[in-house]
This record gives C-alpha cells, structure tokens and sequence, in this order.
C-alpha cells in the first residue's frame, strides 16, 4: 500500500480516537475554564474580551486547534473548550434549595494515558493535573472551594512490559523541577499543602523518600515543612475497609483549612471571604485514593458552609439527612469515574467507599475487574490513544510525522507471534494442568502429575518469552515525540 494512504489511514484512526475523547464541555456564554473566584475578580476590561482571550491556558483543552483561526483574528468562531467532569444536584433543606456542582479541569500541559504519561517535565508541569471545584448555591449567596491534583512531581517514569505492576524508574533527582511545580501553584492559588498518599515501601516508597526529601529544599523559612507538606500512608492505615480512618488525616490538615478559608458571595453579590491557599494531593495515579481524600475533605467544607449560611447547626452533618448524603456521594463518584476514565480508560477503583461510605463485597469484586481491565488497555491499547493526544495538542509535527515500529528479524518467535495466539496457548496450558490435576483425584493416576506439570510448565514458558518480547507485544506510542 502507498506510504500516503497508509499515512492517512494512520491518522485518520488518531483523528476518531481523539474525536470520541470523553469529558469535553464548552459554554457560550461562561468561561468554565476560570474559577468563580477568578471569574469574579476578573477586570471589567477583561470581561470584554472574547471567551477564549479570558480562559486559562492550562485547561484551554482546543489551545493547539485554535492556533489558525487566532492567526487570522477570527474571534467569532473561537469557543474555549475544556475536558474534564460537570457535575450538579438540587436538595431540598427545608424551606431552602441547595444546588450543588462539581467541576473538573484537565491540565493541557502534560496531557496523556497512565502509564505513558508519569510524573513531572523539565518545567514543572506534571501528568494528570486536575482542578476540582465545589459550587454551592443557597438563598443568593454562592461559595466556591478549590483543590487540585497532580503526579509526583519528579522526573519519573513507568513503562510497560506486560507485568502487573511495572517498575518505576526516576530518571534523575532535581529539586529544582519541584520547586518549579510549586512555585507555579503558589503564583496561582496562594499557599498550597501537599498531601501525599503513596505508601512508603516498594517502588511507591522510593518516590515517597524522593519527593518528601525534595520538599525539604522548598521549604521557606517562615513555612515549616509539616505545614506544606503531609504524607499519610493511606493503604497502612485506611486499608481496604478502614477508610472511614482518613479522619486522621483531617485532623491533621484541618487548621490549614480553616485558615486558607473558601470564597464566598453574599446574597447581593459582594465579595465575603477569599480562597488563599489548597490543598494538592497525589498518589501513584492520582485517582483512586485521590479521589477518595479530596470527597472527605469536600464533605467537611460544604458541612462548614451550611453551618456558616445558618442552614445547619453546629453539630448537624450530611450524615443526618441521607437522601443529601446519598446525592453527595454520587456527586463525587461520579466525579472520579469520569476523570479515571479519562486517563485510564476505566472507572475508579474504591468507588465503593465514595458512592456507599463504606467498602463493599460487590465493590472489592468490581476493583478486580477493573483492575485487570486497566492492565489490558495499558499493554495493548493506550500507546495509540498516546499518540491520538499528542496529536491532538500539537506535540509533534505532521510534516515531519514517523512511525517507530520494532525491527524484526525473518523467522523469529515475534515475527511469527501475536498476544492472542500466545494468550490463548497460555490459558489452554492452565486449563489442561487443572483438568489433569481432577483426573489425578478422581482417577488416582500419577501420571496426570507429569501431564499437568507439562502443561503448567509450557503456560509458564509462553508467559516468560511474551514478557521477554515486550517491545513486539504492547500497543506503544509510535510517533515521533519524546516522553519526558
């Protein structure tokens, strides 16, 4: 086939993939990609503007498609698009509506799919940044209250080589890409806590040590390092049905909180109170256990509202009404399957815990599922949805476009190959062993051993030449860009 037909049949693949993109949203009339905030504190000057000259470039998601038209002054036909989660419920507290919205905007900065796309670039900017913002409406007055999220922010790197849980590697320790990352948040948001999630042994472990040690070399001298930057081991605390234990954890953080407050409009308008200060927390993926934190974390600041707007009484929590509490948890749920379906292509794990308040048998079989589904599309489907993003967002050119393909040699095991021929003789090797292994109980013949250990042993020598032949068998981005 021609090179240019095989071109376009490339490119039109990445085109529908990039088109079917879930989590886009556009308004013709507000600019979703500023907060409330800074919609408010916007100039009269600047609210004149064409939307796209006010957004925030981190989450102007159609920046690079823009280009053109911007060129060519074509304002009119210009609308910021971002991609993220858009949320909303209506309660009613008595005599009094409250309207509850939860948005999500995805940094462009560092754009991609889980396991290609870790960690921190040279500038600071780190995979998976997310600005999450919680908008309560109630008898006039509108409050807003911000967190973010975002990968380690070190240069690392996890590539996939059809293990479970593929090694991490730190490319190299530069305190300064940390400080670069932070101070970016403070120009943006103020003071900003770090709450870190990972655990502290294995691979997670290593990063652990390395972004705290980091954080000691940012720390100011007016700021202690305990203020800007918490770790709480979450799975040697919270493990799988102790969850409710990351009140711990809000203690802890709980005085940061108060003190960086939340911003609040009154019944007429007017500037109240002002968000000076997040919290950004973090795990491996940013998603599941992130997610989890930042829905508790949520759940106290709209409960501190309520009581501040009179609607609550000191003691009165979300708890107390349950049909509340039930919207609430979907609310965030929800919020976390879109932004995890995004990166991994899944919903998010412990979704449980966010939807129900607590871990369930149905949940933890879930997870599993999950679990093994994001193993599939990180080994054999993400390298081109990478490529489809890089696409998308301009990160290489396509003048100069050039498919990386392993070279193979004629007659090798991986020209011949393919993963479904080898999972296939993988799985019929497990289910030959096992049927040997009945015959031995129910026949008592010592032979099936022998038969079974064949079998076993030949499932087990596919498994390693697939794992050693890697290259040939994951779905790896074949553009040419480079990942850090």
């Amino acid at each position: 086939m021609p090179l240019k037909n095989t071109m376009e049949r490339e490119f039109s693949q990445l085109l529908y993939i990039a088109e079917t993109t879930p989590g886009l949203y556009f308004s013709y009339e507000v600019n979703l990609t500023l907060s409330l905030q800074r919609l408010h504190d916007l100039s009269e000057e600047s609210k004149l503007l064409p939307l796209w000259r006010q957004a925030d470039p981190r989450f102007l998601w159609n920046s690079y498609m823009s280009e053109l038209l911007i060129d060519n002054k074509l304002d009119p036909y210009l609308l910021p698009v971002m991609q993220g989660s858009f949320k909303s419920f209506q309660y009613a507290l008595g005599e009094n509506i409250l309207d509850v919205t939860l948005i999500a905007r995805r940094c462009n900065r560092r754009t991609g799919t889980r396991m290609w796309t870790r960690g921190a670039d040279s500038d600071g900017f780190v995979a998976n940044f997310i600005e999450t913002e919680q908008i309560i409406q109630l008898n006039g007055h509108i409050a807003s209250f911000i967190q973010v999220r975002g990968s380690i922010p070190l240069l690392w790197d996890q590539i996939v080589d059809l293990t479970y849980k593929p090694k991490f590697f730190i490319m190299d320790i530069e305190p300064h890409v940390v400080e670069k990352h932070f101070q970016d948040l403070n120009k943006k948001y103020g003071n900003v806590l770090a709450v870190n999630l990972v655990n502290k042994h294995g691979d997670e472990g290593r990063l652990c040590e390395q972004f705290g040690f980091a954080m000691q070399h940012i720390a100011s001298e007016k700021v202690s390092i305990l203020h800007r930057y918490r770790h709480f081991d979450f799975h040697k605390i919270c493990g799988e049905l102790y969850i409710e234990w990351l009140s711990i954890l809000y203690y802890q953080i709980e005085i940061f909180l108060y003190k960086n407050r939340y911003f609040l409009l009154n019944d007429k308008g007017e500037k109240v109170e002002k968000q000076i200060g997040v919290v950004r927390t973090n795990c491996i993926d940013c998603l599941d256990r992130t997610n989890v934190t930042q829905s508790m974390i949520a759940r106290k600041t709209l409960e501190s509202q309520l009581r501040r707007l009179g609607v609550f009484h000191i003691d009165e929590t979300i708890r107390m009404h349950p049909q509340l509490d039930e919207c609430f948890k979907n609310l965030w749920a929800n919020h976390g399957d879109d932004i995890s379906i995004q990166y991994t292509g899944t919903p998010a794990l412990k979704g449980d815990f966010v939807r129900f308040g607590k871990r369930t048998f149905c949940g933890i079989v879930k997870d599993g599922w999950i679990s093994l589904v994001r193993y599939y599309l990180n080994n054999f489907c993400d390298g081109t949805k990478q490529d489809a993003i890089d696409l998308l967002h301009g990160h290489f050119s396509a003048s100069g476009w050039l498919v990386v393909t392993p070279a193979m040699r004629n007659g090798s095991v991986e020209a011949m190959a393919s993963f479904p021929m080898a999972f296939s003789a993988i799985l019929s090797g497990i289910f030959y062993a096992m049927l040997s292994l009945i015959r031995v109980v129910d026949e008592h013949d010592p032979w099936n051993i022998i038969i079974s250990m064949m079998w076993g042993g030949m499932s087990y020598l596919v498994a390693m030449l697939v794992k050693a032949n890697a290259p040939f068998f994951c779905d790896r981005p074949r553009l040419n860009r480079p990942r850090l």
